[in-house]
Formats: C-alpha cells, sequence, structure tokens
C-alpha cells in the first residue's frame, strides 16, 4: 500500500492534487452506472448531500483541529437545529404555504436564523461551562462531552417529545426541475447553494482576515500571541460559537432534506460527520468540504450501484483514504 501511495500521489499532485478524487470517483461511477440521466441526478444528489454534511461537519472541524478539544458533544446542536428550525417553521405555516416567493424566503430565513441563534447561545455556554475546564485533557473532554449530549438528547425529548416530528418545507422548494431525462430536487439545489456560500465565507475569514490569522496564530503559540496583547480564550469562544452555529444551520437544512426528524436525528449523523473530519483532515475548511462531497457521492453511488453495501460505504471510503494519506486529504498546515 505504502508503495501504491508514493506511485500515486506524485501523479495526482501534477493533475490537481486530491482535489481530483471526486472527479475521478464520479468518472468511473459515470462508466458502471451507464445512464446518463441516472448518473447525473445521483451526482446532484450526492453533491446537495456533501454539502450539507459539510455544514454540519465544519464546525466540528474547527474546534477539533484548531483547538484541540474532543466534542463528542456537537450532535447536540445538530439536533438543536433541527427542532429550533422545525418549530419555526410550523409556526410560520402560513407564510411557507402562500404563493409569494417572498414569503416563503423570509420564513425560512427566520427559521434559519432562530436555528443560528440557538446554536450561537448553546455554544458559548457549553464552552464556557463544560469544555473550558477540561481543556487539554482529551480524556476528560470525551466524558464530559459525552454526558452534555446525553442531558442534551433528554432536554430535546422533554420539550418535542419522541414521536417524529414533521417538518414543512416553503412552497418554492417543493418539486424538482426536469431538464431532459434529468431530474433535480429544488430543495438539493438550494442546499448545495447555501453550503457553497458558507464553505466561501469560511474561507476567506479564516485565510485573508486579521481575526483568521490570530485563530491560526493562537494555535501555534499561544503565549506569543497573548504576550502581543491578543485575547486568545476569547477568540477560541468565538469559534466554538460559531461552529456550533454551523452545526445547527446544518441540522435545520438537513431537518427540511428529511422531512420528518426524530430526538435520534444527531447521534445518527454524528458518525458520519466524524467520518468527514477524519477523511478531510483536522481543522482544514478544505480537507473537510473534500470529505464531505467525497462521503456523498459514494453514498449515492454506492446505494445506486450496491445497495447491500450502502452501509459500509462511509467506513471503506475512510480505511482507503487513511491508508494511503494517513492525516486525512488535506489537514491544516499549523
Amino acid at each position: 500500500m505504502n508503495q501504491l501511495s508514493q506511485t500515486l500521489s506524485p501523479t495526482l499532485e501534477r493533475l490537481g492534487g486530491v482535489y481530483l478524487l471526486p472527479v475521478i470517483v464520479a468518472l468511473i461511477a459515470f462508466v458502471l452506472i451507464g445512464a446518463p440521466s441516472s448518473w447525473v441526478t445521483l451526482t446532484v444528489a450526492g453533491l446537495s448531500m456533501g454539502m450539507m454534511i459539510f455544514l454540519m461537519a465544519s464546525g466540528l472541524s474547527l474546534v477539533f483541529g484548531l483547538m484541540d478539544v474532543l466534542n463528542f458533544g456537537h450532535s447536540a446542536f445538530v439536533s438543536f437545529g433541527a427542532f429550533v428550525a422545525a418549530s419555526a417553521l410550523a409556526y410560520m405555516a402560513g407564510w411557507i404555504g402562500s404563493e409569494s416567493i417572498w414569503l416563503n424566503l423570509l420564513a425560512i430565513f427566520l427559521a434559519f436564523s432562530a436555528a443560528i441563534a440557538f446554536g450561537l447561545v448553546v455554544g458559548w455556554f457549553f464552552e464556557v461551562v463544560i469544555i473550558k475546564p477540561v481543556y487539554h485533557d482529551h480524556l476528560r473532554q470525551i466524558l464530559i462531552t459525552m454526558g452534555a449530549l446525553i442531558v442534551s438528547e433528554q432536554i430535546i425529548l422533554a420539550v418535542w417529545g419522541g414521536a417524529p416530528v414533521s417538518v414543512p418545507r416553503p412552497a418554492f422548494l417543493e418539486g424538482s426541475w426536469l431538464i431532459g431525462d434529468v431530474t433535480i430536487e429544488i430543495y438539493r439545489a438550494f442546499a448545495f447553494a447555501l453550503a457553497l456560500a458558507v464553505y466561501v465565507a469560511l474561507y476567506l475569514v479564516l485565510k485573508h482576515t486579521r481575526i483568521g490569522l490570530l485563530i491560526r496564530a493562537g494555535v501555534e503559540n499561544r503565549e506569543m500571541v497573548e504576550a502581543l496583547g491578543f485575547r486568545i480564550d476569547r477568540l477560541f469562544v468565538g469559534v466554538f460559537m460559531v461552529g456550533s452555529a454551523l452545526a445547527a444551520l446544518g441540522g435545520a437544512m438537513w431537518a427540511g432534506y428529511e422531512t420528518l426528524i426524530t430526538p435520534a436525528l444527531g447521534g445518527e449523523i454524528m458518525i458520519v460527520v466524524f467520518i468527514v473530519v477524519i477523511i478531510g483532515g483536522l481543522g482544514s475548511v478544505e480537507g473537510t468540504l473534500l470529505g464531505a462531497i467525497m462521503v456523498g457521492l459514494m453514498a449515492n453511488y454506492i446505494g445506486f450501484l450496491a445497495p447491500k453495501l450502502a452501509l459500509a460505504s462511509n467506513m471503506l471510503l475512510m480505511m482507503a483514504i487513511l491508508l494511503w494519506r494517513p492525516n486525512g486529504l488535506k489537514p491544516a498546515v499549523k
């Protein structure tokens, strides 16, 4: 395997590096599927699924990779975001059922804003009360965040109950576009566009702003940055809050995608989120995006070609990637 890795890596780097992997997977799937219309539909579905997973995974990647915090309670933010958005959309049922696209847009904007605001507040509480006392102690981080996750799930059960909750969609996001023989679901296209905008914003902030520079410098040498007069602890609280808000937004998007959610939502999606973070490389926004797209595409392609292997596709992909690149596809450079 090491010899194969040494042979493939230089070739891939010349052609575009690991960014070429989704293209290779898509081309192989095109040959195996045979029907172009089915391939396009599956590819669009995989990309939109991957982008929604990216929203949920990007926050964990930042917290895990930049702050060195093992937050196993991250899925609680996903669940809270999903249920808060579902409640907000249900409250605005008249708006989302209206023929006015402006009322539809306002309803989904307010629902997603409520999820993000809730994620920010809960993220602040989580970091200050639960995470801060156990910085640099991974074992205690795992134990205390798992405990917080259990408490969060019980809060969701107490507030929303254990029965599945239906999530209404705004009228303008219902239905599909039919382009020739290709069917593209409108909600999937919307999810892809929104997640892409979030990725661009994250990338620009981390790579091209003073705040991003301070965050990366604080991870590399916290004492030096603090000696220059900057409050790194406040920056890290902000990073944690943003990560929680992104998870809540991802949960809200996923709720609209599933249209029926249960309190187990966060726990079910969390395994996939961790796989994406590991595949992409800790602390890397680009790596998380790449890993999420790979997972989304593989899940749809394998689900179509070999349904019995669909559940194992993520684990098989992670094993193959880590055997080739043990630090992930695009780990953050500290």
